[in-house]
């Protein structure tokens, strides 16, 4: 079981890898299947995957430092057991802090970051009921990165479309 889960998160790492980073805007590669709100269902078959990868997506920039953006990504793993949230932030923040996130004034705790790459970081929980019904049931949230200690910058995302977005993943 350990090595069937090792190449499952193998396969979802690498579909991540070649999905988002096509320069230094976090565009996804993949095909634009469905537009929910200010969500986008994009699909691309990972190399070396024998099926099509689906992640429910919304790239931002902070609303004051239109040099920093974020990409987060939703999916659901290839056996359908277990939803990932994954966030994609940029090089140089703080990396001990965490990412913070906020939902409609409630905040959600901190999740550390697994892995930089050159195009930025990674934040990734395994998403449960509690945090899929809050994102779905609410309006704004807020996720924050760090460029001190300090200094935390807050980039909104809409949740509209979430719901629906997240219900049409295949």
């Amino acid at each position: 079981m350990p090595n069937k889960l090792f190449h499952l998160f193998a396969i979802i790492s690498s579909f991540i890898v070649i999905f988002l980073f096509s320069g230094s805007t976090t565009l996804a590669q993949g095909v634009v299947k469905a537009q929910h709100g200010d969500w986008q269902i994009s699909c691309d078959t990972p190399p070396g995957a024998s099926f099509e990868q689906c992640a429910l997506i919304q790239n931002l920039t902070a609303e004051n430092q239109s040099n920093i953006g974020l990409s987060v990504i939703v999916l659901k793993t290839a056996d359908k057991q277990a939803s990932l949230l994954r966030i994609l932030a940029p090089l140089g923040i703080l990396l001990p802090n965490g990412l913070g996130l906020n939902v409609d004034g409630k905040d959600m705790g901190r999740v550390a970051f697994v892995r930089c790459l050159p195009s930025g970081c990674i934040a990734e929980v395994i998403m449960d009921d509690n945090l899929i019904n809050t994102l779905s049931n609410g309006e704004n949230a807020i996720f924050i990165i760090f460029k001190t200690p300090e200094e935390g910058i807050g980039i909104p995302v809409s949740l509209n479309g979430f719901a629906n977005g997240y219900n049409s993943l295949p």
